[in-house]
């Protein structure tokens, strides 16, 4: 039996329905599944959140169990400096990491920032994301969101230069990157990467499979910057991809938290990778951590409540694409 004097761990799964649909090249979805993982101690409650991704083998289930294992640990010391070696990166660690963190900012009254000795975050323009879907259906969602500065584009393979053509001609004035979702090939990899730059796209985002990506190794120079999303998950997997990227996507789901996100942006920094930090449509609960990367980032991407029909209470406040750092009451 746990004792009062330890801390004690709840998790649950969450529904979120998005408006409408979100759209990329592996299908679609109408709903954001997330784990909740709150530990609670001495009076103070830590909350994170993740989105377990099937891409990796996740499940909401077995993240929720995941976390529930943790219990024990936690009601022996498990700090958060040891989790890092106690669970393996991905979704579950990353809602206990940042439990933990927002919980040692509660308990010291002190923001997680200056816990972690890092600047305050500041507000940030946001990427707003462009679900797949026909060039009509995408010139249309994107003429709805024009007025925005930088739009993120899902494309999807075949018909991918009709698609961005008719998404430039829709917002002639907004900064244009492109996440294909591993849906290109070696054979129309060239020809798209030619077709985004004739439109002035500034990133293309993770075009080849992870692990099926040395042809982009191969392109003499690449027309537009190219960025690792799949293909990088934690400080260890940068070393192999200097020759193939120009930059990573670092998601708090992939590294399994913020404390390993954090030395993953440095570590890419030293490398001479561009940083983008990256989100699943999640709510603010699970982009306020990320808000701490932002300065170090060329782009961000944290529009997950943008696309929800709602956010949770208390949720950061977005002005158009401004997003403001996290209020203490949310998270850290």
């Amino acid at each position: 039996m746990t004792s009062s004097k330890s801390p004690v761990l709840a998790a649950r799964i969450e529904r979120w329905p998005i408006a409408g649909s979100f759209t990329i090249s592996r299908g679609a979805k109408t709903e954001a599944v997330s784990v909740v993982a709150e530990v609670s101690h001495d009076g103070h409650t830590g909350r994170g959140e993740c989105v377990p991704y099937p891409r990796y083998g996740e499940t909401p289930e077995a993240t929720l169990a995941a976390l529930q294992a943790m219990q024990g640990p936690l009601s022996r010391g498990l700090d958060r400096h040891a989790l890092q070696a106690a669970m393996p990166a991905g979704a579950a660690r990353n809602a206990l990491d940042c439990a933990l963190l927002d919980l040692e900012a509660k308990a010291s009254g002190r923001r997680a920032w200056d816990l972690l000795g890092r600047p305050a975050p500041a507000a940030c323009t946001t990427a707003y994301t462009i679900s797949l879907g026909t060039s009509e259906a995408m010139a249309a969602a994107t003429a709805k969101a024009a007025h925005r500065p930088l739009l993120k584009i899902k494309l999807g393979g075949d018909g991918d230069g009709l698609r961005i053509a008719a998404v430039r001609k829709a917002a002639p004035e907004s900064e244009l990157i492109v996440d294909a979702n591993e849906a290109w090939t070696p054979h129309n990899l060239e020809q798209n990467l030619a077709e985004c730059a004739e439109v002035g796209v500034t990133l293309v985002e993770q075009p080849l499979p992870a692990g099926q990506d040395e042809a982009l190794a191969r392109i003499g120079r690449r027309p537009v910057a190219v960025c690792a999303d799949e293909s990088v998950h934690d400080r260890k997997s940068l070393d192999g991809l200097r020759d193939r990227y120009d930059a990573v996507n670092i998601k708090l789901d992939k590294t399994g938290g913020l404390t390993e996100a954090l030395v993953m942006a440095d570590a890419a920094q030293a490398l001479g990778f561009e940083i983008m930090i990256g989100c699943m449509v999640a709510t603010s609960l699970a982009m306020a951590p990320a808000m701490l990367l932002a300065r170090q980032a060329r782009f961000v991407d944290l529009d997950g409540p943008l696309l929800l029909a709602r956010d949770r209470d208390g949720g950061l406040r977005y002005d158009g694409s401004l997003v403001y750092p996290p209020e203490a009451a949310l998270w850290g």
